[in-house]
């Protein structure tokens, strides 16, 4: 008989709605897995039982009151979605995955979770990340590491690995995720989910410790396209202060409304190498791939190998611009031992960066931007582009880090994630998909690219492969 957890969010929703749900017992059911299984897969760093409680019963009186006056409820009313940790919430400790920031509250709420109120959603806690969002993998010193619920002897992957942990293990439906280089498609691809960066200025940021680069940005991780679809109306549109707007869909539209449509034939091309120069890929990634590939075709779509310029020069100018932005990261006076050496590495090496040769770094990328623009630019270009997510699998829990060596971690670090950066520079929306597994269960994700304030078609394609191979019924022992 299915459980609670089983229902996808909007599924849930729809109960809800309909009266045949109550908010209050599906955040109970929430709260009793994340009891008995949060230590296991460490996905949250601080839990709100009250406040999930207390946002339960008003929803649970708003869908009453909506009933009764035949009035409708937001598509996602009820459900709990949890914050990552990078995000604030008011009166909520913040911690960012440090421990010199384990007694900070939250002053405000950002934007994303005043966007997470007014749609009725419920917060069970924060969700697990890496000290400042710096490493893709979620190991911090405030608590257990976040591990995939596929192998929990392997990593969630990072920097929003505790936001996977939670979806992929059950702890929550669905989940608010951040990536700046590649931080919600990483964990997706570890953890079998769907996660979708958006387009640069798609979600606000504000209202403060905005990323002044343009890199990172707020989205979904979820178990389906129509879930994360549903989460990304809610967290989209522009905020008073913003840098960057995306631009906005035809009136009337949703981006909820694009899965189940037609697509069209589209041009797809296959990114035959890592942006990054020397990097070297898995064979399971590869056949991810080319099995993906092979699947586009055989549902219409036009594929090709395609390749892009390399510039050897490029990881030097995105790890400065990351450096420089670890460097700016709040830590209180005589609390800078407590932080871990990676992240001490990364500020020092931030600090010593002058402004000419930051601002050097950030044309850089920006000419970037265009280079792949020119790819897809119509008629003739590419409408979306393939390759895989990560350069390997899932890997161990501490493979990754290196106290004794930062630089040699940050180098471990970018040659399991030569891909996903790339679309953090250019602000192209990019998913991952679970469309594959190794041959030992271990999701392995493939990753989609689209041009510039388009994620419609993105969900829509994204859509068409999850029905011609649905992932969602997949789930891990733990479930």
């Amino acid at each position: 008989m299915a459980e609670l957890h089983d229902l996808t969010a909007l599924a849930q929703a729809r109960a809800i709605r309909a009266g045949d749900l109550s908010p209050v017992e599906l955040t109970e059911h929430y709260l009793d897995r994340i009891e008995r299984l949060d230590d296991t897969v460490g996905a949250f760093l601080t839990r709100t039982p009250e406040i999930a409680r207390e946002q339960a019963a008003e929803a649970e009186r708003t869908a009453t009151a909506a009933r009764r006056e035949d009035r409708p409820l937001p598509p996602l009313h009820g459900v709990p979605v949890p914050v990552k940790d990078l995000n604030q919430v008011a009166g909520v400790r913040c911690t960012m995955g440090s421990l010199a920031l384990d007694d900070r509250t939250a002053p405000v709420d950002d934007h994303v979770v005043t966007l997470l109120r007014a749609a009725g959603t419920v917060l069970l806690g924060k969700t697990n990340t890496p000290e400042f969002g710096l490493p893709c993998y979620t190991e911090n010193r405030l608590g257990p590491p976040a591990r995939t619920p596929w192998d929990l002897d392997r990593s969630a992957g990072g920097s929003s690995g505790g936001a996977g942990a939670a979806v992929a293990a059950g702890l929550a439906p669905l989940a608010h995720a951040s990536d700046g280089g590649g931080s919600i498609r990483i964990p997706a691809a570890a953890c079998g989910l769907f996660g979708l960066k958006p387009s640069r200025g798609r979600v606000s940021p504000g209202p403060v410790l905005r990323d002044v680069t343009g890199l990172s940005t707020s989205g979904p991780l979820a178990r389906t396209v129509a879930d994360a679809a549903a989460l990304l109306d809610v967290l989209a549109g522009p905020m008073p202060g913003d840098t960057f707007t995306a631009p906005a869909l035809p009136p009337g539209e949703t981006f909820s409304a694009y899965v189940g449509r037609d697509p069209g034939r589209l041009r797809i091309g296959v990114l035959t190498g890592a942006p990054m120069p020397g990097a070297e890929v898995h064979e399971e990634c590869r056949r991810a791939v080319a099995d993906t590939a092979a699947l586009l075709s055989g549902l219409g779509h036009h594929v090709e190998e395609v390749s892009l310029p390399t510039d050897d020069a490029l990881p030097a100018h995105f790890s400065r611009i990351w450096s420089v932005t670890a460097a700016n990261r709040p830590v209180p006076p005589g609390r800078e031992e407590l932080l871990m050496p990676l992240t001490r590495h990364l500020r020092d090496r931030g600090a010593a960066v002058s402004g000419p040769e930051f601002a050097a770094s950030l044309y850089a990328l920006q000419q970037v931007g265009q280079t792949v623009a020119d790819v897809l630019m119509p008629p003739g270009g590419y409408d979306l582009l393939l390759s895989p997510t990560t350069a390997m699998p899932p890997p161990k829990i501490g493979e990754l880090r290196n106290d004794g060596d930062p630089e040699a971690e940050f180098a471990a670090i970018s040659a399991y994630t030569p891909f996903t950066a790339l679309y953090n520079t250019t602000g192209q929306p990019a998913v991952s998909l679970p469309l594959h597994q190794t041959p030992e269960g271990l999701p392995v994700g493939v990753m989609l690219a689209g041009r510039y304030g388009e994620e419609a078609g993105l969900i829509a394609v994204s859509a068409q492969l999850e029905s011609a191979r649905p992932w969602a019924g997949r789930k891990p022992a733990i479930w």
